[in-house]
């Protein structure tokens, strides 16, 4: 179940990257590229053999998990300021962008690099699962380490969340109001899998079910909006078009 949510999220976020060159060579809604390039790569390094053939090339300690959650930290930025943005949550925008969110993100960002540096995590294993048992020391780095990680995902989710779930109650258009729905889905997974680590259980399986769940909510939704904006800006143009093409028909009338 989980490889088939990680090549969906792959597939959806490569397709959307792709379709979006175009427009991002013109300077138009990079973020939007920026934000599903970002995705298709860590989703890439959450997956096995394209993991450890990324680790085996820099030295096999790992150091492709760190970069994987460095990718998801810039996505998750990119995100949360374009879809406070589309929602027209300037607070949403300041939280996530401006000198707050600026200053949870880096310190995030340094203490993940400090923890991974700290811990022994030599042996590539995806998702750090499986490491050899070292010391107890090494396991509460290795988890701090994690719980980091997940942290900075879950800090936007909680800033956005009431935005979208709002927007799923406005008077918006359907697509506006589904999209919104897909990303309070996205939003409330990063949450739930933040807090679901630190059960007393072995949440391995299942945070990865609710962190791919989340990953294709909001790449689910911020394709929509996208599409919904593409849609909305060509309307117009045929309009236009439409309107142009009837003023040459009676204009040709006339004159006949």
């Amino acid at each position: 179940m989980i490889e088939v949510m990680q090549w969906s999220a792959l597939a959806l976020c490569g397709a959307v990257a792709v379709a979006r060159i175009p427009g991002a060579l013109r300077g138009h809604n990079r973020s939007i590229f920026g934000v599903f390039f970002l995705s298709a790569l860590a989703i890439l390094l959450s997956i096995d053999t394209p993991y450890l053939t990324v680790d085996a090339l820099l030295g096999g300690a790992n150091y492709a998990n760190l970069l994987l959650r460095f990718l998801v930290y810039g996505a998750i930025v990119l995100a949360g300021y374009r879809i406070a943005k589309a929602f027209g949550d300037f607070t949403g925008a300041r939280r996530v962008a401006g000198p707050v969110g600026l200053t949870v993100l880096s310190v995030v960002a340094i203490a993940t690099a400090v923890l991974f540096l700290l811990a022994d995590t030599k042996g590539s294993a995806t998702g750090l699962t499986g490491l050899p048992s070292r010391s107890t020391a090494n396991a509460i780095l290795i988890n701090s380490y994690a719980a980091a990680g997940r942290a900075y995902p879950a800090y936007v989710a909680a800033c956005l969340l009431p935005t979208t779930l709002h927007a799923v109650r406005g008077r918006f258009p359907a697509a506006i109001r589904a999209s919104a729905a897909l990303l309070s889905a996205g939003f409330a997974g990063l949450i739930v899998g933040a807090v679901y680590a630190f059960l007393p259980t072995d949440p391995a399986r299942l945070q990865a079910v609710f962190n791919f769940t989340a990953v294709l909510c909001l790449s689910l939704g911020l394709a929509v909006i996208w599409i919904a904006g593409v849609i909305a800006r060509r309307r117009p143009r045929r309009s236009e078009a439409g309107q142009l093409s009837g003023t040459r028909k009676r204009t040709t009338t006339t004159r006949q």
